[in-house]
């Protein structure tokens, strides 16, 4: 196509048109309106051929109202051109005759709304994320926003215009020697630094193929993507400009999940950010310069703005963190080559006191998680290595420490969020001071143990049998909180009165009982509630017993008295009732802990679960990754009531079910619920000589019989 002659009618569309190093499969001329404005927009490609690019433009300046340069890194990731920026500066100042943009302007403002966009729209989207950025054409403003978020950006080559994270500039030791680097490099020759960097550049690149195996995030134009080499982009996404179908449709079979275009497309035709900024300048009086001020009125007149398209449907990707250790010597017996020094004789104090100074590290990856909703997490298991003797054994700061540690080397990982298990979510302040200073939310897991606790003990109830529930779950029997003025008995007294007919709390601080129970009547008026500050007035009367004490070893009722077929759930850490208490009742279910099965197919390290399931405090950590709910969602002692319904209603949504019930000495399975049915029954009908309260002896023995007979 050629220049036609200059208008000379108000009434003609503005011209402008797009000189650009890149090929000429795109060229258009169109006529299309934006912002009150008509404009014919012209594309001319010209493969990196520069001195045809400045005939173009010189040519273009005898009728255009502004020219559009672009495509200089574009074509050379392309392999078009070999040059340096240097030229492309001279094809831009080839004509004074009409202005002549590039996208220094627009691009910055649109790749920064793009990165605030997502992380408003998706929150939490780039905390920590792990991102490469490719190629030359993404913004220094864009990196500076970026690293509001994460710290983990890695680059494919080296580059002028990139500014030190803030670790380095205001470290007093590396400020200077940055600073004089930077300077350095920047006033080296550019054939000169091809020179340097062509080594360089090779390691890196490597390195960020590696790195793009693993990342969150991909930031290049979609020319620098390609020659990168970009490997399977399931759980990514990719920021890049200029989206057309087919680009779209390649990036889609990659398996992106998220693809962002900074640049508006409004046209039929595929337009760069260059060409918006020429369509500014061809609108303004002649001779007035191209401010940001006219570039916000234009883009809201225009009602631009970035897309986010999703290629393969809505789903999300998020990333977790979760803190184990060793509970006793046993776990170093088992790993190698622990085990053969933990053997010795003597040794295993020595090794178990080593380890707890030992710094944290990654125990498993955890992969395959999938939501039913479609949306996945990955995970880190991190180990840390104070066993509860050893933690114990040191004031809290010792342990905190080392959790701030796992926090810290969970954060460069890539986790938004991390877990606290075990012994680590009970030490000190229980979670407080680490979720204060620890560089990613934290979670104890405290308000789905809970949750899991009584789902374990509810499906508990069912699966033996004995005690009579409807069509609904609701138990048509009598329930006791042991502890239930405390924070998690107070949380399982609420949960018991709304799956059950009656429920007695339990505990020495009677005012607290009387205050729970108005607030249980007016949320739960169905169930009949009692207070009593002994559990021995109510016991033997028990189909369910929570015991949520802070006894600390202290016995705190009498196993001998309680009903047979009872199921006790014992919440309490360190636990209420000991294996010798457990033992002394066979006829008697008593549950330590609800494991919680994981939807998808999971990849992790065994944890003494079968595959799949963990226990209910990971489970959370999991749960609020898969919801995008990066905050400290349980911590301190005190559980909230409404938190312990929230995860549990959110496990739900995300397809995690229970999987297991726990005792003492492990799951329990089929047999062992026949076994304490069967004990069970036995007694209820006097078998051993056990005295039965003649409203149930009938259906007991019925039931013995007819158990007997099948």
């Amino acid at each position: 196509m050629s220049p036609r002659k200059k208008k000379t009618s108000a009434s003609e569309p503005k011209l402008v048109v797009n000189v650009t190093f890149q090929g000429e499969e795109w060229d258009y001329d169109e006529v299309v309106s934006l912002a009150g404005h008509d404009f014919r927009l012209v594309r001319v490609g010209t493969s990196g051929d520069a001195e045809a690019a400045e005939k173009h433009v010189w040519r273009w300046s005898l009728s255009a109202d502004a020219i559009a340069v672009s495509g200089i890194r574009e074509a050379r990731a392309a392999g078009h051109f070999t040059g340096d920026i240097d030229v492309f500066r001279k094809v831009k100042g080839t004509t004074t005759r009409v202005p002549v943009r590039d996208d220094s302007l627009f691009a910055d403002v649109f790749q920064e709304w793009a990165i605030r966009r997502i992380q408003a729209q998706l929150p939490g989207y780039f905390t920590n994320a792990r991102v490469v950025i490719v190629g030359g054409t993404t913004r220094q403003r864009t990196i500076s926003v970026l690293r509001e978020f994460t710290d983990n950006i890695l680059f494919d080559e080296a580059r002028d215009d990139i500014e030190l994270p803030g670790t380095f500039k205001t470290n007093p030791v590396t400020a200077t020697a940055s600073e004089l680097g930077e300077l350095a490099w920047r006033l080296t020759p550019g054939i000169v630094k091809h020179q340097i960097s062509g080594p360089a550049g090779w390691v890196s690149e490597r390195i960020a193929h590696h790195a793009a195996h693993d990342a969150d995030v991909i930031i290049g134009s979609f020319s620098e993507l390609m020659r990168f080499g970009l490997p399977n982009l399931k759980g990514k996404a990719v920021i890049t400009s200029a989206v057309s179908e087919d680009r779209l449709a390649t990036l889609a079979d990659l398996g992106a999940d998220l693809v962002v275009d900074v640049t508006p497309q409004p046209f039929d035709v595929v337009v760069v950010p260059a060409v918006f900024e020429a369509m500014v300048a061809a609108t303004l009086p002649k001779g007035q310069e191209v401010t940001t001020a006219d570039l916000a009125e234009f883009i809201q007149r225009a009602e631009l703005e970035p897309r986010l398209l999703w290629p393969n449907g809505p789903r999300r990707k998020s990333r977790f963190a979760f803190v184990i250790h060793p509970l006793s010597t046993e776990y170093f017996k088992q790993v190698e080559p622990l085990g053969l020094i933990t053997n010795l004789p003597g040794m295993g104090q020595v090794v178990e006191k080593t380890m707890a100074y030992a710094p944290p590290f990654v125990y498993s990856h955890v992969t395959g998680v999938v939501s039913s909703t479609g949306d996945e997490v990955e995970g880190w298991l991190i180990t840390v290595g104070g066993t509860p003797k050893e933690m114990l054994a040191h004031p809290p700061e010792f342990t905190y420490s080392r959790l701030l540690g796992a926090a810290e080397l969970s954060r460069r990982l890539g986790a938004q969020i991390m877990g606290l298990g075990a012994f680590t979510k009970v030490v000190g302040d229980a979670g407080v001071t680490v979720a204060r200073q620890a560089p990613l939310p934290v979670t104890t897991g405290n308000s789905y143990s809970a949750s899991g606790a009584l789902w374990a003990a509810h499906e508990a109830v069912r699966r033996l049998g004995i005690a009579e529930t409807d069509a609904n779950g609701i138990i048509h029997g009598k329930a006791m909180v042991v502890g239930a003025s405390g924070a998690i008995g107070s949380v399982c007294a609420r949960l018991l009165a709304l799956a059950s007919d009656e429920v007695w709390l339990v505990s020495p601080e009677t005012a607290k009982l009387l205050q729970l129970k108005e607030d249980i009547e007016r949320e739960s008026p169905r169930a009949t509630i009692h207070v009593a500050t002994d559990p021995s007035v109510a016991l033997s009367d028990m189909d369910v017993i929570v015991t949520a004490t802070s006894a600390a070893g202290h016995k705190v009722l009498d196993i001998m008295k309680v009903k047979p077929g009872c199921v006790i759930t014992d919440v309490a850490r360190p636990l209420d009732l000991s294996a010798e208490d457990v033992a002394r009742r066979p006829d008697v279910l008593v549950i330590e802990s609800g494991e919680v099965e994981l939807p998808g197919d999971v990849r992790m390290r065994n944890i003494g679960l079968p595959d799949g399931v963990v226990y209910a405090c990971l489970a959370e950590t999991i749960v609020l990754a898969l919801e995008g709910r990066y905050e400290n969602f349980t911590v301190g002692r005190n559980i909230e009531w409404e938190k312990v319904k929230e995860i549990y209603s959110l496990g739900l949504k995300h397809g995690m079910r229970l999987a297991t019930i726990s005792g003492v000495n492990g799951p329990y399975t089929e047999e062992d619920f026949d076994r304490v049915r069967t004990a069970a029954l036995a007694a209820r009908a006097g078998v051993d000589g056990r005295p039965v309260d003649s409203a149930t002896e009938n259906n007991a023995t019925e039931e013995l019989e007819l158990k007997e007979t099948s």
